[in-house]
């Protein structure tokens, strides 16, 4: 493979391949995709309370204060204003834990009360520090992994426990792994499962500019929009030091998008997706990625996705149902298959023998 510096490409690379670059075509899809998000859940609701032999029932959705589980409860609202059932019936849940901020606790009870839905605050400080005595692990309120996986599956335990579980991680997170097997991973349904992150916050952005959404919740929308990517597992020593961004442990999303897409949708090589990233990384200002990144950084981030993606394809393998909403998917049971021990060397040694090249 040659570098950009001897390469030359006479078409440009979009950045962002899964977000319409021209303003009414991307609201357009964004409203499509909104709408099949509805559909889907409606559709889905409307069998379980046929089977149950009810008129309505409720479900319980996890509202964290972030982009997805935001745009869960949007769908879920709109669901349940098209089946003609109670809002109250929605058991929208904040679950504060130890890395809770008071902006994302503020947002999410904010958004669950101007969505007219039923409030639940439920916090899991005292369950997950009874679970560590039980099953003899000390607790560590940062840097331990097993401690944010016990937390992120409470606040699943609690969710499945209250009702029918409405799922909120997206595509990307699924295509990373970036989620706890049996618990933020599972639901009964998921609305976001086909949706990428960087595509997520302009679904939301939508949604939120709608004539018929009330200022009130728009408002909190837009600061949630604002609001640094975080899964907040873990207990910050002190308020400098800042929240647990989700970008700077696993890569930014607008890097992993673009790999997942040229991965999947046209099965290109990872030396193929290098360059591809280096010519959308050069393009002028304002036509690239939101962040000027190095050859070595684009290479770095690129083996982690492929380290990622190999490494979970057990939770997508037990993923969910959801609609498929665009041409890339992960569903196991109709658009990708894949062995949970696949080996990736090949692809990843391409890259590293690249590493130091210019």
């Amino acid at each position: 493979m040659q570098s950009m510096s001897n390469s030359r490409i006479l078409r440009r690379v979009d950045p962002f391949p899964f977000v319409p670059r021209d303003t009414a075509i991307r609201d357009k899809r964004c409203e499509e995709i909104f709408s099949i998000q509805t559909t889907g859940l409606k559709r889905r609701l409307t069998h379980v309370a046929q089977r149950l032999g009810k008129d309505q029932f409720p479900v319980s959705i996890g509202v964290s204060g972030g982009l997805d589980s935001a745009l869960a409860l949007l769908v879920v609202v709109r669901a349940f204003d098209r089946l003609g059932w109670d809002r109250k019936n929605i058991l929208a849940v904040t679950m504060p834990g130890f890395g809770t901020t008071d902006r994302t606790y503020r947002n999410a009870t904010s958004l669950i009360k101007e969505a007219k839905a039923s409030l639940r605050e439920i916090s899991i400080k005292d369950a997950v520090l009874g679970h560590c005595r039980d099953i003899g692990h000390e607790f560590h309120r940062s840097g331990c992994a097993r401690c944010q996986n016990i937390q992120a599956r409470e606040r699943t335990q609690i969710l499945m426990n209250l009702a029918f579980t409405i799922g909120t991680g997206d595509l990307s997170e699924l295509a990373l792994g970036w989620c706890t097997y049996n618990g933020d991973h599972m639901a009964m349904y998921n609305p976001n499962a086909d949706i990428p992150k960087t595509l997520v916050r302009f679904v939301v952005r939508r949604t939120a500019d709608r004539d018929d959404v009330p200022q009130p919740l728009r408002a909190v929308l837009y600061d949630i929009l604002d609001t640094p990517i975080s899964p907040e597992l873990e207990e910050r020593s002190d308020a400098t030091s800042g929240m647990q961004e989700t970008e700077h442990i696993i890569g930014p999303y607008e890097l992993h998008d673009f790999f997942l897409y040229y991965m999947l949708r046209f099965g290109f090589s990872s030396g193929k997706i290098l360059f591809l990233a280096e010519c959308a990384n050069a393009n002028s200002p304002g036509e690239g990625f939101s962040h000027a990144y190095t050859h070595q950084e684009i290479i770095r981030w690129l083996i982690g996705f492929y380290t990622r993606f190999g490494d979970n394809q057990f939770k997508r393998d037990a993923m969910p149902n959801g609609p498929k909403v665009g041409s890339v998917a992960l569903s196991p049971r109709g658009d990708w298959r894949m062995p949970s021990d696949i080996e990736l060397s090949l692809w990843i040694d391409q890259l590293n023998s690249l590493i130091g090249t210019v």
